[in-house]
């Protein structure tokens, strides 16, 4: 099996864009900041709104979005996911309040939307890496933005990324049987609500548990399997 190379691609550029923006942030006053960060927060917006269109099945993305939530705290994510970024930035004696509020909004822009799953897996499916060397940089820019914000943490997001999106592309190949377009359009709606949220945390307008979310993700393949055999 061939390493995910669009990933390790996406993973490079998102460090590098990091290191720059970090550099950067000295450059950047804090008004200057504050309106491009409100930028990103309205076009992340528009990237869910466009997204959620892609499906018509509203109860089996409102079913999965339920039992993902569900899933989420029950397994309690939000908590652990940012008790082990903050343990992270303790290790690595990083003095930022805002680390694990970097880690987690940056995975989330860059691995929960439509290019992460399409692109993952044209590269696992065909071999196609040009969708994630198109996200590739368009992370990299994002990531300078967000590191002069939110600093060292967004840097550390490749590590989820990595894991994350590398994964998707590896398992592409033994889901290919099962991953139907209907199922990829409501992945990508799923993922559209998923984005919708990290646009309203961004702009402060109230504040959300992403990461007890994710597991809708899955839950909304389980559905259409489930559905499927009736």
């Amino acid at each position: 099996m061939e390493l995910p190379i669009g990933t390790l691609v996406n993973a490079g550029a998102v460090l590098a864009g990091s290191l720059l923006g970090v550099r950067m942030k000295s450059f950047f006053p804090d008004q200057v900041k504050k309106v491009v960060f409100q930028a990103i927060g309205l076009f992340v917006l528009v990237l869910g709104v466009k997204m959620c269109l892609t499906s018509n099945d509203e109860l089996k993305i409102l079913l999965s979005l339920f039992f993902g939530g569900l899933t989420g705290v029950v397994l309690k994510l939000d908590e652990r996911i940012h008790k082990g970024a903050d343990r992270l930035k303790h290790k690595l004696n990083i003095g930022q309040a805002n680390f694990s509020e970097g880690m987690v909004t940056a995975f989330l822009i860059f691995c929960v939307g439509s290019m992460t799953i399409l692109g993952a897996f044209n590269e696992g499916l065909t071999g196609d890496r040009e969708l994630l060397y198109t996200k590739s940089l368009l992370d990299g820019i994002t990531a300078i933005v967000l590191a002069a914000s939110l600093g060292w943490g967004v840097a550390f997001s490749i590590i989820p990324l990595l894991l994350f999106q590398g994964g998707l592309t590896l398992l592409a190949v033994y889901l290919e049987s099962i991953l139907s377009p209907d199922i990829i359009s409501d992945l990508k709606a799923v993922g559209g609500i998923l984005i919708l949220g990290i646009g309203i945390n961004i702009l402060e307008i109230k504040s959300i548990k992403m990461m007890s979310l994710l597991p809708s993700l899955i839950w909304i393949v389980i559905i259409h399997l489930i559905v499927n055999q009736f």
